[in-house]
């Protein structure tokens, strides 16, 4: 079972553990990118990152965490984009779901995102669509 059910998830923030979500495709063909959400755990309150970096992988290289930043003269966007923080664990899961449109029924332990990635480029990188029919969430796309 790759996706976390409600319990687990939060299960997961409660150990210290962060939980991820793959959220497709951006950029240009000439430049493409993917972007991803982390709920990470921190000594105050939860972060909600977003994170959208080069597409440089392959089907031998998936771990998104290592692709350098989309926009390598934003030195912050190397983290992320924080786009939140809350107290409350379920409050964290919703700054991630009004904010970049992330499903509560899509969260992965922290590192499983490969996973996904994997699935798209095996899929051949669909831009409308993730590999298992769902539409990916409406952000505004980086230049």
């Amino acid at each position: 079972m790759r996706y976390l059910v409600e319990p687990f998830i939060l299960g997961a923030l409660r150990r210290g553990r962060s939980v991820q979500q793959f959220l497709g495709p951006c950029g240009s063909a000439e430049r493409p990118g993917v972007r991803y959400v982390e709920v990470r755990v921190t000594k105050g309150p939860f972060e909600v990152y977003l994170h959208v970096v080069e597409d440089i992988g392959s089907e031998s290289f998936l771990d998104v965490s290592e692709f350098p930043p989309f926009d390598p003269d934003d030195e912050a966007s190397e983290f992320g984009l924080l786009l939140g923080t809350a107290e409350d664990l379920l409050a964290a899961l919703q700054v991630a779901e009004q904010r970049v449109g992330a499903e509560r029924g899509r969260w992965v332990n922290e590192g499983v995102v490969q996973e996904e990635y994997g699935d798209f480029v095996g899929a051949g990188r669909p831009a409308g669509v993730s590999p298992d029919g769902r539409r990916w969430p409406n952000l505004p796309d980086v230049a």
